[in-house]
């Protein structure tokens, strides 16, 4: 499916993404489920979230984290209209040069969550996300610079990145794990 351009689409994947990834960890075996993921072997897995990651609980939890980054954004600054007085996405000890380490502190200050709550946290979030988009117009979601808070990005590209895109990305991780147990 391509990146979502309008907010029927954004809405549509998001809710297909959610629905795949739940419906692939429903499938998964014992064996899947409890084999701590491992992708050392592979090359090509280069960047740090393959090496991050142990369980299905900590791809669940980071995607919990960054929908909690978004609310949170969006609370801060919906009222604003004025870039200079919004709040950043990302918490202020953090950078787009080091969202790295984030996804570490998230990943451990999670790792006593249990499998049961990572999903439950993030149907939540999901379940907020898809309320939220339903409350601003498809201009406001997909206009570049609608709103000041949002810089040169549109609103709706951070609902695409923190729900389906994101989906998505656990879907792979998930599969080729799935894979890896399966040799």
């Amino acid at each position: 499916m391509p990146r979502p351009r309008n907010k029927e689409d954004l809405l549509t994947a998001a809710k297909e993404n959610y629905s795949k990834l739940m419906d692939f960890i429903a499938s998964m075996s014992e064996g899947e489920m409890t084999t701590p993921f491992d992708f050392s072997a592979d090359a090509s897995k280069k960047e740090a979230h393959w090496s991050r990651d142990k369980n299905v609980r900590d791809v669940l939890i980071h995607l919990y984290e960054w929908q909690k980054l978004l609310l949170k954004f969006v609370e801060n600054n919906a009222d604003k209209t004025d870039a200079k007085t919004a709040i950043a996405f990302l918490p202020s000890e953090y950078s787009w040069k080091t969202y790295g380490a984030m996804n570490v502190m998230f990943w451990n200050r999670n790792q006593t969550t249990p499998l049961e709550d990572a999903k439950k946290n993030l149907e939540k979030t999901h379940a907020e996300l898809l309320a939220l988009i339903e409350k601003y117009s498809n201009e406001e979601l997909f206009t570049k610079k609608h709103f000041a808070w949002t810089g040169g990005t549109e609103l709706g590209s951070y609902f695409v990145s923190t729900t389906s895109s994101h989906y998505d990305w656990a879907l792979k991780k998930l599969k080729a794990h799935r894979k890896n147990c399966a040799k």
